[in-house]
């Protein structure tokens, strides 16, 4: 039987590559030209492979035949234009040719990023096209990373492609000012990337490597360019570095999630700790601190084992919802007020939040309330997270802290 979970994640990563290399041909005027090929691509993937199994080079294999409905499609376009254009007829079309190459790909994908995150477009929009087309993302997951509905997600995809229908061209020469426009957005988008990876919001195994490590290095990618200011790509780096050193440590037996304060910090990556903090280095150079900088010093200080560091924190979460202010943020701040100063404080700061159908809101209330020996309200807001929780893991962790709660009665 095909290992439906494999599959996934091979048609994930490889639909961004051939969307942005095919997009080069077509246009991005042309985007569903390029989708359609993609899906259908996929299409004989699943045909072939559910009889013979994954090849041994997956990848090589769609690319293959990304090019060859290229061709095809090509070929069907130039006819069409022959029998009804004498004029067309007497010309001599040589064939484009394509192969997809690595460098193809990470060119493509560099110039698409930018195009798509034009500043003209509306913000959320760039941000569901970018992760779609870019980052192979369904509008399920879409819809979780931005805190939306997929119903939401759909029509702002739909309207973002009209939009893009002869405003733009993937030939459109970007100058410096236009990629240091483009940057936040470009960032947010592997930001997000990254997050998806770190705790999927989608899938039953909680963390997915394989998009942490494709954000990290469509980050070092960036950092190599010339086109713009990096200290702020080299922030992300650095936080990406960071919250990686601890995957080991986070994942347990059945694809669990082992949290923060239950880690081995003998299993946290020193080597990417290093590497986390040269980035860091680096990225101080700059004249501005951006989320990013407070956000990687935050992971930064959960690497450490010193006296005070929760203290510094909550400090940066202060500056950091000065900044820009999340009610997630916000959450994160509460729990670090809790070990800083008090669960009391933190609790009154808790409440205030409306995050009522968040699991994981309901989550740290009641570990506020454990911490302040309130049984019965821990004990309510686990009942009330089991209630909102999807995954299954997910589900068993709770279950345990409610056995564990329930015990103390």
């Amino acid at each position: 039987m095909i290992d439906q979970l494999k599959l996934s994640e091979i048609f994930k990563t490889e639909y961004s590559n051939l969307i942005a290399v095919l997009s080069n041909y077509y246009g991005i005027k042309d985007l569903q030209l390029a989708e359609d090929i993609v899906s259908e691509t996929f299409v004989k993937a699943m045909k072939s492979w559910s009889h013979k199994g994954i090849p041994q080079y997956p990848q090589a294999w769609l690319r293959k035949v990304a090019q060859n409905l290229y061709f095809e499609d090509y070929r069907r376009q130039k006819n069409y234009k022959d029998k009804i254009s004498q004029a067309i007829a007497t010309v001599s079309e040589p064939i484009e040719s394509i192969e997809i190459t690595e460098k193809l790909i990470e060119d493509s994908q560099l110039r698409m990023i930018f195009l798509l995150c034009n500043p003209e477009l509306n913000r959320e929009a760039q941000l569901c096209l970018a992760l779609r087309i870019l980052c192979g993302f369904s509008a399920e997951e879409i819809a979780k990373a931005l805190l939306s509905n997929k119903e939401t997600v759909n029509k702002k995809l739909y309207r973002a492609k009209k939009s893009l229908q002869g405003s733009l061209s993937i030939e459109e020469e970007l100058t410096p000012s236009d990629y240091q426009k483009r940057l936040d957005n470009v960032l947010r988008v592997i930001y997000l990337l990254f997050n998806e990876g770190y705790y999927s919001s989608t899938v039953e195994e909680n963390i997915r490597n394989e998009l942490c490590w494709e954000a990290m290095r469509l980050g070092i990618f960036l950092s190599n360019q010339r086109h713009f200011e990096v200290d702020h790509v080299q922030a992300l780096i650095a936080l990406m570095c960071f919250q990686a050193s601890r995957l080991k440590a986070r994942q347990s037996d059945g694809n669990g999630d082992v949290l923060y304060e239950e880690q081995d910090p003998s299993q946290w990556d020193q080597e990417l700790i290093q590497k986390g903090i040269q980035y860091l280095k680096m990225a101080s150079k700059g004249e501005r601190i951006s989320k990013y900088h407070l956000e990687a010093t935050i992971a930064f200080w959960h690497t450490q084992e010193q006296e005070g560091k929760w203290d510094k924190i909550l400090m940066l979460y202060n500056k950091l919802l000065t900044i820009e202010y999340s009610p997630i943020i916000a959450m994160n701040r509460s729990y670090a007020l809790a070990r800083a100063q008090s669960p009391k404080k933190a609790i009154e700061e808790a409440l205030k939040l409306s995050l009522q159908d968040n699991a994981h809101y309901c989550c740290l209330l009641a570990e506020l309330y454990r911490m302040v020996e309130n049984i019965d309200l821990e004990i309510k807001h686990l009942n009330e997270a089991l209630k909102l929780v999807k995954k299954e893991n997910e589900t068993a962790l709770i279950q345990r802290k409610l056995e564990v709660a329930l015990g103390k009665i």
